[in-house]
């Protein structure tokens, strides 16, 4: 389940300080190249500049964005590292590394970076917005709103700021102030496909399925290709015990994003509900080393467990749920823990 926004642009391939002739013109070549969509053309002319000053930060940052475009996470991060250590005030290839560690899930690292650039640039909607989005994978929901609203303020017409803050109030259960936020972020933009996905997911937490399918049938047809919204999908199937339809809804996703921990997570429930308990272990696991953020997935692999009889894990990961506060676990089912 994807609700947030991917925060960042590699920024300026084409920034440079003043530096002799020949380091600029193969910059300047490079960057055309880049425009073109010539990327072999391109890192030959950055390697090129690279040839004539092995620290020339501008070749190495862009050739750590073309790494990146290309998913490339730890060849992009050694290229971002080196364009730092060539200049340390280097604030786009801070950026840029912290873009990495969110990807590489190191969000202590990325906060880091941004938090460095917020003490030069502090005026900079990009850079709280990027707070914000970190905080959150770091369940600091309160650091989080207040980096959008900050954000906010001073970029008040992206609507990209509006829905993320209704993301968050969702993940604090305060659902009419997340339904604000989306009413607001409507009004700026009908055709945010992530609006109808928040919805989506606050009627699923309030038991409302079929509002729920309502809200992730707008989001998948203005976004048909989107995986996330296809995974939410299943997942609806899923509460409706529609499992055929769930199944391959979630097999879909997984297809077109395999590291996609949330329709591992939809898989697993999948086999819980299908009866396949150990499959549904086998899954759910998978999901939680994916991705620790997921949501409710301690209780449904709590649940995987009870059902394959392995009562110990299942009350380890019933007392994690707890602890993260899904309140899911019922009192019935913890009568079995103690």
């Amino acid at each position: 389940m994807k609700v947030l926004f991917f925060f960042m642009f590699c920024f300026c391939l084409g920034c440079s300080q003043p530096r002799e002739v020949q380091l600029q013109k193969f910059l300047l070549k490079g960057n055309i190249a880049l425009k073109e969509q010539n990327t072999e053309a391109a890192v030959r002319y950055f390697k090129e500049a690279l040839q004539i000053d092995p620290c020339f930060p501008d070749a190495l940052n862009n050739l750590g964005t073309i790494e990146f475009q290309s998913e490339n996470w730890d060849p992009a991060l050694n290229y971002y590292n080196e364009a730092i250590a060539c200049n340390p005030d280097f604030l786009s290839a801070y950026f840029n590394r912290a873009n990495t560690y969110y990807e590489l899930k190191e969000y202590y690292n990325a906060l880091q970076d941004v938090q460095r650039i917020r003490s030069v640039k502090p005026d900079t909607a990009v850079i709280y917005f990027a707070e914000g989005l970190i905080a959150t994978k770091m369940r600091d929901f309160p650091t989080a709103l207040r980096a959008f609203d900050k954000a906010i303020v001073l970029d008040g017409l992206n609507v990209e700021f509006r829905v993320n803050r209704g993301t968050v109030n969702y993940y604090l259960r305060d659902y009419e102030e997340a339904e604000r936020d989306l009413v607001l972020a409507e009004r700026m933009n009908p055709g945010q496909s992530h609006i109808y996905n928040t919805r989506a997911m606050i009627a699923i937490s309030l038991g409302k399925h079929d509002d729920a399918l309502t809200q992730i049938q707008k989001a998948i047809a203005l976004s048909p290709s989107e995986p996330y919204f296809i995974n939410n999908r299943g997942f609806v199937y899923l509460m409706q015990n529609r499992l055929p339809e769930a199944k391959a809804d979630i097999d879909k996703s997984i297809l077109l994003e395999p590291e996609n921990g949330w329709a591992y997570r939809n898989k697993g429930v999948y086999y819980l509900l299908s009866g396949e308990y150990p499959n549904a272990v086998r899954l759910l696991q998978q999901a939680l080393s994916m991705d620790g953020f997921i949501e409710r997935i301690h209780f449904y692999l709590g649940m995987a467990y009870l059902q394959n009889k392995q009562i110990k894990e299942a009350c380890e990961q019933f007392e994690l749920s707890e602890r993260v506060g899904d309140a899911m676990v019922t009192a019935e089912v913890m009568k079995v823990c103690r």
